[in-house]
């Protein structure tokens, strides 16, 4: 691992354990064993940090978020979607913590942000259609992209939302566990006759995972 790919994993893992807010350049800088002046040299300040962090946030859905084709297995797809969601809630849940404060300090990323997430509504609308052409799932046309909102809802203000509940503002892998079935509750609303008994192996499957998952004690 490089030194600005370094910076990028420390910054991510402070982040997530203090705050974004919390951490400086300095913190940084320190918990590398390097001085500020070599953190410069890669990064302009923590705002450029941001930015290619959520370069790699943008990729991993880009890359892992992709729409069914007819000759796809729809359920090993869907799998594979829940499994990314978890790790990219669990690996940058500060993002979603301190969304707002975030965008408001850089202009840039938040034209970045907007333009993504219009991308990225297109996406699991396309999803949410590669899933009905495979049966299963059953939406009308017109409640697609509602679905496709309500999906994005719940994965952005999932975290936030179980932080704000806690006295120690926390989070756990047990957590976001429990976002993934929320989410997966969204699609067994629309299940069909043919995929209801896969729908169930798959809450079977994260609600086992979130009973063995590390908790908040």
């Amino acid at each position: 691992m490089n030194t600005k790919d370094k910076i990028i994993h420390t910054s991510i893992l402070l982040f997530n354990e203090n705050g974004e807010r919390a951490i400086s350049t300095n913190h940084i800088a320190s918990n590398l064993g390097m001085s500020p002046g070599n953190l410069y040299y890669h990064f302009k300040n923590k705002e450029d940090i941001i930015r290619h962090i959520f370069a790699l946030y943008r990729d991993h859905l880009n890359t892992h978020f992709k729409p069914i084709n007819k000759e796809d297995d729809a359920f090993s797809h869907l799998t594979a979607y829940l499994d990314s969601l978890f790790e990219l809630m669990w690996r940058y849940h500060f993002f979603y913590d301190n969304l707002g404060d975030i965008l408001s300090r850089d202009t840039d990323l938040k034209q970045a942000y907007i333009d993504f997430q219009l991308e990225l509504l297109e996406q699991v609308r396309k999803i949410i259609l590669g899933l009905r052409d495979s049966e299963m799932i059953a939406i009308d046309e017109q409640d697609v992209i509602d679905l496709a909102h309500t999906l994005k809802l719940t994965v952005s203000f999932w975290t936030p939302y179980i932080k704000a509940r806690r006295p120690s503002g926390t989070l756990a892998e047990q957590d976001i566990y429990h976002g993934i079935l929320k989410v997966l509750t969204l699609f067994r609303a629309y299940s069909t006759d043919k995929s209801i008994d896969k729908m169930n192996l798959l809450r079977e499957k994260y609600t086992e995972l979130a009973q063995h998952a590390p908790t908040v004690v």
